[in-house]
């Protein structure tokens, strides 16, 4: 796999001008203008510096990571100071289009005071309150269609996500939209279009402008076209680039981070609903989930065009899995029709064989069923178990390969009980913790038994443990009980809170998408009362990166770090 053809450092077709002092770009959807993690940078001054190979670029604006447009930034201290000049001092002429909902009337100009919000959001509050700083968007009306409407905006002000904030408090959020609930559609449609301002040494008023995205004129003629996205070549193909991009400090992780499994896909989140796409090292896997009411998938020329399209990223190979209309379906997972063995597209993999996450070593088999052998929505939480587990005991029920147990040794932890109700699972988690170097860094257990059985004798015996992990199925059947996360989660809870040892935490999570988050922290709340025990805090987990949802919608991974008290 040509990993620098599928994630390139920096396209020249970005530039829209260059000379001995300014250079100009056209920013992508998905690139940030600053790195969000300093350890791997990502954003587009870092790149752009070592596309040119140069050290110094002057940077006077900003754009959100997923609005797109021209950014002007200067080559020579000589000119930085002339172009600081003139954002200062509001001679830049700064110009934006956006398609949105619910506006009325032509144009005008929005005159706003803002201010921080919650969860990042910044919000519109009165004029005298401590902190607020003015902000000044001319609107024009550029077109219509129904209820959706093209605006050309002019920002008199430079403030954090103006023009989001103040279009939403007009009643008229951006499409795309997801932190001010704007109507659905494949993008943020807010694109930077031009730059007026005199050039820092030649003199002169120049223009700089990249021109409007194809998706803008398609989504004001169609709206949100849902799965239909998948019968539009082109349209498919600037999504699948579009949630490859995003991706890009994930595929360039190295050292201690270096991490070559991760979503490169991630259904409505990124404008492909029902099709999930997961990277394993050299090689795609590409989910297709069927809905409750019709099969988009039954069209075999679609599922054609999307691996065909898939394939043509520069992957090595494609592997299918095909998941049930309804979640609570059992199915064989290993049948044909569900989960082939050989790759659909391209050459297949090792049947074992090892991939990076956070510098650690997982092995994954991706043509042995519906699963690989982990489950990659959980990174960020298996980082957080390793770091939390160094002199520990660690519990992890539902273990499957014990890719939580694995983490924990790895981070320290004295002793890791793996409990699983399949034996062939924790054999796999075995070998993986051999493979890793960490099955001799710890007592590790490895219990084949029903999770509720265990946890009803660990409580009996009195044993505590200081991090209990807890990650069951939505759905899953033993042979002494079915489970169903929407009504026996808190039963679960609260047994396995029983164990925990006083100051010690609960990891619970669950993938039911029919489970809400709030729903979620009452389940758990529920399970105190019931075990008896103090909880000190419940602390949501934040989404992972890869993972990114739909407008109005919810991550499928609830994620909730419970502390006892002392």
């Amino acid at each position: 796999m040509d990993r620098a053809r599928i994630w390139p450092a920096f396209d020249d077709a970005w530039i829209l001008h260059a000379d001995e002092d300014v250079v100009v770009v056209d920013k992508p959807v998905g690139v940030p203008t600053q790195a969000a993690d300093p350890e791997v940078p990502d954003d587009l001054v870092t790149r752009l510096r070592a596309h040119l190979g140069i050290e110094y670029l002057g940077v006077h604006q900003r754009l959100d990571r997923e609005t797109s447009g021209v950014i002007a930034m200067t080559l020579r201290r000589e000119a930085n100071a002339k172009m600081a000049a003139q954002f200062e001092g509001r001679a830049v002429e700064k110009t934006y289009v956006a398609c949105v909902t619910g506006w009325r009337g032509g144009g005008r100009t929005l005159d706003d005071a803002l201010a921080p919000g919650e969860g990042g959001r910044m919000q519109v509050v009165p004029a005298r309150t401590r902190g607020a700083q003015r902000a000044v968007t001319r609107v024009k009306v550029l077109g219509r269609s129904g209820e959706r409407t093209m605006l050309e905006l002019s920002l008199e002000t430079g403030r954090t996500h103006q023009a989001r904030v103040q279009l939403a408090h007009a009643g008229a959020a951006i499409a795309g939209d997801v932190l001010y609930g704007g109507a659905r559609a494949e993008r943020l449609m807010l694109h930077a279009r031009a730059l007026s301002l005199a050039h820092p040494t030649r003199g002169g008023r120049v223009r700089y402008e990249a021109h409007v995205p194809p998706e803008f004129d398609a989504w004001m003629a169609r709206g949100d076209v849902g799965d239909a996205i998948f019968d539009d070549a082109d349209a498919l193909a600037r999504a699948i680039r579009r949630a490859l991009g995003r991706r890009w400090v994930l595929a360039h992780s190295s050292g201690a981070r270096a991490t070559t499994a991760f979503r490169v896909i991630n259904e409505a989140g990124d404008a492909l609903p029902g099709l999930a796409v997961d990277l394993y090292d050299a090689h795609f896997v590409a989910q297709l989930y069927g809905d409750a009411e019709r099969d988009a998938w039954a069209d075999e020329a679609r599922r054609a065009r999307v691996l065909d399209a898939l394939f043509a990223a520069g992957v090595d190979g494609v592997y299918l899995k095909v998941r049930p209309k309804q979640a609570s379906v059992i199915v064989d997972s290993r049948k044909e029709e569900f989960a082939p063995r050989a790759p659909v597209r391209g050459t297949a993999a090792p049947e074992v064989f090892p991939i990076l996450e956070e510098g650690l070593p997982y092995l994954v088999r991706l043509g042995d069923g519906l699963s690989t052998g982990i489950f990659l929505d959980q990174r960020a939480n298996r980082r957080r178990v390793r770091e939390l587990s160094a002199g520990r005991s660690v519990a992890n029920l539902f273990s499957y390969t014990c890719a939580f147990s694995l983490a924990a040794a790895a981070g320290g932890a004295w002793r890791t009980v793996s409990v699983d109700a399949s034996p062939s699972a924790l054999e796999r988690g075995r070998e993986a913790m051999q493979h890793a170097g960490v099955l001799a860094t710890a007592q590790n257990a490895f219990v084949a038994e029903d999770a509720f059985r265990w946890l009803a004798r660990a409580a009996t015996k009195k044993e505590r443990f200081d991090v209990v992990l807890l990650d069951p199925p939505s759905y899953s059947t033993t042979k002494r009980r079915r489970f169903s996360a929407a009504s026996d989660y808190a039963e679960l809870a609260a047994a396995a809170l029983a164990i925990v040892a006083p100051g010690g935490r609960l990891l619970a999570c669950s993938n039911h998408r029919g489970i809400a988050r709030a729903r979620f922290r009452k389940m758990l709340f529920e399970a105190g009362r019931r075990a008896r025990v103090e909880i000190a805090q419940v602390k949501d987990l934040p989404d992972p990166s890869d993972y990114p949802v739909a407008v109005g919608g919810e991550s499928h991974l609830k994620s909730v770090l419970v502390t006892l008290g002392k």
